[in-house]
């Protein structure tokens, strides 16, 4: 048995193929279960005790041996192909127009590293969400305009699956789960049944910020929104805070910045006022806060929410909205990065 395993050694180091054919019919005859390796190991019950070990590592070496040298030979076979492959004769000569970064995906992860630098990590959620987690958590009343059919896409006409409106969905979400302290971001594509134009579109992007912890004042949420409009506009950049009303947030207030364009000096991008609305914001309501379990006698939080085509807008002045979502390779390519 011993010869007849030097005589296959001798064999498999000088196999060759010149085909995958030649060498799959080399590896059924070696190595498949009928094969002849196979068969060896079958006889090799029969090998009397004090010739077991040595048997058993020559058989081994066998298998091995010729294991490496089939694989070594289907390589070689497959770079061949790869590199017959590569080559397209009837590409044209000339160069194929690629675009770039989608500019959504660059102010998106602009906006992300900025929080990130404050301690914000992004917390991320489902598309489609149930009542509780898009309205009811967040404290919208059963008659609120937003639970309208005008406004929201129902999945199914099922009135408790919906295509999420905001991304707060993910905010109570991770408040259910998690207990204070929580500083999170969520960055994602919200649904709104709207009628599709140059200045709105029936699907967007969002980025949400909440941050949940003892002792959190609205003057701590001033601060975030100005280092952020710093950030992202330029150090020169001031901002306003006005009044306004949202169910989840009390007290609640939209933020201006102001023109980038104009510095604040009026405009028709402005409507000639010198400020430019680009987010709401507020203190978390308590009852959001008891609806997800946390304690609103001992914590308190803050929420600011901004969508991110309104803000590569002011960045890049794209006047149609819809030019977001045509994969136009002409407008993409515009947005080549500066090396």
């Amino acid at each position: 048995m011993i010869e007849k395993i030097k005589t296959l050694l001798s064999e498999i180091e000088q196999l060759k193929a010149s085909d995958a054919n030649e060498l799959e019919a080399a590896r059924i005859r070696y190595l498949s279960k009928k094969g002849i390796i196979s068969t060896l190991m079958d006889d090799f019950r029969s090998v009397p005790a004090d010739q077991k070990r040595e048997m058993g590592m020559r058989l081994n070496e066998l298998k091995q041996k010729a294991t490496e040298k089939i694989q070594s030979l289907k390589e070689q076979f497959e770079t061949a192909g790869s590199t017959n492959a590569c080559i397209d004769l009837s590409r044209t000569a000339y160069p194929v127009p690629l675009g770039t970064r989608h500019p959504i995906s660059i102010v998106k992860e602009e906006i992300n590293d900025i929080f990130k630098r404050l301690g914000f990590s992004i917390a991320e959620g489902p598309e489609v969400e149930d009542d509780w987690h898009v309205f009811s958590s967040l404290n919208f009343a059963d008659d609120h305009p937003a639970r309208d059919m005008q406004d929201t896409f129902f999945v199914q006409n099922d009135p408790q699956i919906v295509l999420r409106t905001h991304t707060s969905s993910v905010q109570t979400r991770v408040m259910e789960k998690a207990q204070p302290p929580i500083r999170i971001i969520c960055p994602g594509r919200v649904y709104r049944n709207e009628a599709i134009s140059y200045r709105a579109h029936c699907f967007f992007h969002q980025v949400e910020a909440l941050y949940v912890d003892k002792d959190v004042s609205f003057a701590d949420l001033k601060q975030v929104l100005l280092f952020f409009s710093k950030e992202m506009f330029g150090e020169d950049t001031r901002i306003r805070l006005r009044p306004s009303y949202f169910p989840f947030t009390e007290p609640s207030a939209e933020m201006d910045i102001s023109c980038n364009i104009c510095g604040g000096k009026g405009c028709p991008f402005c409507k000639h006022t010198g400020w430019v609305e680009i987010l709401g914001c507020g203190m978390v309501d308590p009852n959001v806060l008891d609806n997800c379990g946390i304690d609103s006698k001992i914590y308190s939080g803050y929420a600011l929410g901004m969508g991110i085509e309104r803000i590569t807008n002011l960045k890049y002045q794209v006047k149609d909205l819809r030019m977001f979502s045509e994969n136009d390779v002409r407008f993409l390519e515009q947005f080549q990065p500066a090396y």
